[in-house]
């Protein structure tokens, strides 16, 4: 299932050398299943062309409020009775002016003030030079057209055009598209903090060997992006990964299962959630030299002694607030066989309402999984599918299970 299937886009672009991003952009709302209709200014088809945009949207583009080709020659009226929703990327400091203080002098203007404003929002993704940015003026009418209800998308930091560098730059289409699809996301987590742990743990031996395992943190990330979709405030405290940062998310960076422990006791008091799918390494070596241990030529291995890690799902189960499900906690288990038995007794001994098994072996690097709910009435599958497709599923699952939980 395509993200943005369905949706009826219209994408205006402003005057800016981030025009040429909108184009990929354009494309990308194409791929993710939605129809889109573009609207240019007279000062963007200075920096990408309507044949262009015409060529990756499949449809007409339009410049003008006086256009024919409309039938009732209203295309200011026209072009967003139909939208799901109106994104102006880029939004150029005249443009936000302008909608600031409800001027409306060409298409693209006319078009988002005289747009169905109950039930077509409107999304701004800035872009200018770092002075116009930080100009009071600008930020005024940022907080104006805010107050008016459009959502104002944040800006990127680095080189821009001019040849200076700072704030100001528009986010990148990836960025744009997240933003887009979160929209239409159900807000069940409206209000929650979801604290999740993610990929595996480092636990040293020497400074250049180490005990780790093959988790990748794709599952985890993706649940935090799907928690912060659902309108969560999320923390994310990830393991060594190379992954990017879902938007939204506050990320700790943790080497350790002890530094994992820290970081999750540190925010553990302000999150209502706690999904745990990191991989933690059950054991560590009681003592990491301080230099690399060689071989000795007798062909026999250093004799290493181990202490367990702590469980620090466990932990905060069984801490007052985990017992007392103020912090909801959801277990991952990660198991090569019998999954349904052994994750019915991982739940039971570490104390958690839902626990949520899968197989490793499958799973570690994988796009795609499959999911086993386990909790105190039996178990529930999800069937192999994308991560984040899955994360959005246990999601809800876990806004029904919180929800039910405050009624009682």
């Amino acid at each position: 299932m395509k993200d943005l299937a369905g949706k009826h886009i219209v994408l205006g672009l402003s005057g800016g050398v981030a025009c040429y991003k909108s184009a990929e952009l354009c494309r990308l709302f194409v791929k993710a299943g939605a129809s889109v209709q573009v609207v240019m200014s007279a000062a963007a088809q200075q920096f990408i062309t309507p044949v262009t945009m015409q060529a990756l949207s499949q449809h007409t583009v339009y410049g003008s409020q006086w256009d024919a080709r409309v039938p009732n020659n209203m295309a200011h009226i026209q072009l967003t009775r139909q939208a799901d929703l109106c994104v102006i990327a880029p939004a150029s400091a005249d443009l936000i002016a302008k909608l600031a203080h409800g001027m409306a002098d060409d298409l693209l203007s006319l078009m988002c003030l005289a747009r169905p404003i109950d039930r077509v929002p409107l999304m701004l993704a800035p872009a200018m030079n770092k002075e116009m940015w930080q100009h009071p003026a600008t930020q005024r009418n940022l907080k104006q057209v805010a107050l008016d209800g459009a959502q104002v998308l944040g800006v990127g930091c680095g080189e821009q055009a001019c040849g200076e560098s700072g704030d100001g730059r528009m986010l990148e289409p990836a960025e744009i598209l997240d933003e887009v699809i979160a929209m239409f996301v159900p807000k069940v987590l409206k209000g929650q903090h979801v604290l999740v742990t993610a990929g595996p743990t480092f636990e040293a031996i020497d400074p250049v060997r180490g005990i780790t395992n093959l988790s990748s943190g794709k599952m985890g990330f993706a649940i935090a992006r799907a928690a912060t979709e659902a309108g969560a405030t999320v923390t994310l405290v990830a393991g060594p990964v190379n992954l990017p940062t879902p938007r939204g998310v506050h990320r700790v960076d943790v080497k350790s299962a002890l530094n994992m422990l820290d970081a999750v006791e540190n925010k553990a008091s302000v999150a209502n959630v706690f999904i745990a799918t990191a991989a933690v390494a059950d054991w560590r070596p009681v003592n990491a030299s301080d230099r690399k241990i060689k071989k000795d030529g007798s062909g026999q291995p250093p004799a290493l002694a181990f202490v367990e890690n702590p469980d620090i799902l466990a932990r905060l189960a069984q801490s007052p607030r985990g017992l007392s499900q103020e912090l909801y906690c959801v277990g991952f288990a990660a198991e090569s066989h019998d999954l349904l038995v052994n994750a019915q007794a991982k739940r039971l001994r570490k104390g958690v309402p839902l626990l949520i098994g899968n197989i490793g072996p499958d799973t570690f690097g994988q796009d795609d999984n499959a999911l086993l709910l386990v909790d105190e009435t039996g178990a529930r599958e999800l069937s192999r599918d994308t991560k984040l497709s899955l994360a959005r599923k246990l999601i809800a699952d876990i806004a029904i299970r919180i929800s039910a939980g405050v009624q009682k």
